[in-house]
């Protein structure tokens, strides 16, 4: 069967995986960029961006783990836009233009379904109202032999890791204290005892990369 993972997923000190205030103008709330800045030094992000350069060390072979054998995301509404509520705009295609960076069939967690956006270079975005085990099943179905990955924000991340689903954990905590926001780890006592293997790499940038992983 195909694995569950998490790549690339930033907290803060205090647990925090995105900021308060979440706008289009400001994706991550109050915390800016500063969960991320890590990750947009990277060869990697600069790939996805379709730019040369970006570092080459620890940081970026961590990084680059994120995209080789997935063939479904998920993801919740707030990772693909700031609108809440019934949709106001459906002109709304998410933060990532016209040909986003996932290239797979995206399935996004709302209470308010929509019609299915179809995006160039094969990134589809389904609307679903679905448990975290009932989208998991269409994600597995839509990625064949390849695995799924859960994209955040922490919420979702959070569901389905109370859902005991998730066989890979990346986590990157940053050593920055938000102070608010949305946390990841709240309900989650004892997880680590779920992951045989757990390792850490702290690197020159000053992260600490944490690896959660099933056999």
């Amino acid at each position: 069967m195909s694995r569950v993972r998490v790549h690339n997923f930033s907290v803060s000190l205090d647990g925090y995986g995105t900021g308060e205030g979440q706008s289009m103008e400001a994706p991550f709330g109050h915390a800016g960029e500063r969960l991320h800045s890590w990750f947009f030094e990277t060869r990697t992000f600069h790939q996805m961006q379709g730019r040369p350069g970006g570092g080459t060390g620890a940081d970026d072979a961590l990084a680059s783990a994120w995209g080789p054998g997935i063939g479904a995301e998920i993801m919740g509404r707030n990772k693909f836009g700031p609108q809440r509520g019934p949709w106001q705009d459906e002109e709304w295609k998410g933060w990532w233009g016209p040909d986003p960076v996932f290239r797979t069939p995206v399935f996004v967690l709302t209470h308010h379904p929509r019609p299915s956006v179809e995006m160039a270079g094969g990134t589809t975005f389904h609307f679903v109202d679905a448990t975290p085990q009932e989208v998991l099943r269409m994600a597995r179905e839509a990625a064949g032999d390849r695995d799924v990955r859960i994209g955040g924000g922490p919420s979702t991340i959070r569901q389905f890791l109370a859902a005991d689903l998730i066989d890979h954990l990346h986590v990157v905590l940053v050593p920055i204290v938000l102070g608010r926001g949305e946390r990841l780890w709240d309900g989650l006592e004892e997880l680590e005892a779920r992951f045989p293997s757990v390792e850490s790499v702290t690197t020159p940038s000053g992260v600490t990369h944490l690896t959660f992983a099933r056999p």
